[in-house]
């Protein structure tokens, strides 16, 4: 059996993150036999200057991407049906979304990490987002779904409320940009191997069993 520290670089409002997380885990169910898989979710922020209000998701995209309406309706539609595939749903995944700013999830997260709880509340932030369409900057909300996870909602509205680990995050984003990781999602691998994107099931399991041959 081989162990491996997976660090996966994401940010809370990435679709493709889901794809990539799903896929990850279906893979390392596939290598089960093989591959004893610790999991990291290390922070990213695709807006870090995102209004506190958010932005409408088509005007956000037009003018970041340069997408028309018609183009970014094509890509969400495509972004939805890989998903599907994997048994994920995004009906929140829709024209009316914003994006928010994701700085106070990955403090939670951090929090998360520390209490034992951090894949169950990665989970759930996904599902509020792009299930449910509901708001990741809002510390109720935030609160509400660290609780759904098993962790106490009111020590997360404390977290959330003071500020606290707004400098572990700060530094983990940028340790991982100076590590080249400029877009999401990333897995790094034993802190040797990136596997970048989306990826489906298949190609996660490949590079798994093909690096579970190298030397520890």
């Amino acid at each position: 059996m081989r162990s491996m520290k997976i660090d996966f670089v994401s940010d809370v409002s990435c679709p493709w993150c889901v794809i990539g997380l799903y896929g990850l885990e279906q893979a390392l169910d596939r290598v089960s036999d093989l591959v004893a898989a610790d999991i990291h979710f290390q922070p990213f922020e695709l807006n870090p200057d995102m209004a506190p209000e958010g932005e409408d998701v088509v005007a956000h995209i037009q003018r970041k991407y340069g997408s028309t309406p018609k183009q970014a309706a094509a890509n969400r539609e495509q972004i939805r049906a890989r998903a599907a595939s994997l048994g994920f749903a995004m009906p929140g995944l829709s024209d009316d979304r914003r994006i928010y700013n994701t700085f106070d999830a990955h403090r939670l997260l951090h929090w998360a990490a520390l209490e034992g709880k951090q894949a169950a509340f990665k989970h759930a932030l996904f599902h509020a987002y792009f299930t449910e369409g509901r708001d990741p900057s809002d510390r109720g909300t935030l609160a509400a779904l660290a609780g759904d996870a098993g962790l106490d909602a009111a020590m997360a509205r404390e977290v959330l409320d003071s500020g606290r680990y707004a400098e572990e995050v700060r530094a983990a984003e940028h340790l991982w940009r100076s590590r080249g990781i400029h877009a999401v999602p990333a897995i790094v691998i034993d802190g040797r191997y990136l596997i970048q994107g989306g990826q489906p099931p298949g190609a996660f399991e490949q590079a798994l069993r093909q690096i579970a041959t190298q030397p520890a």
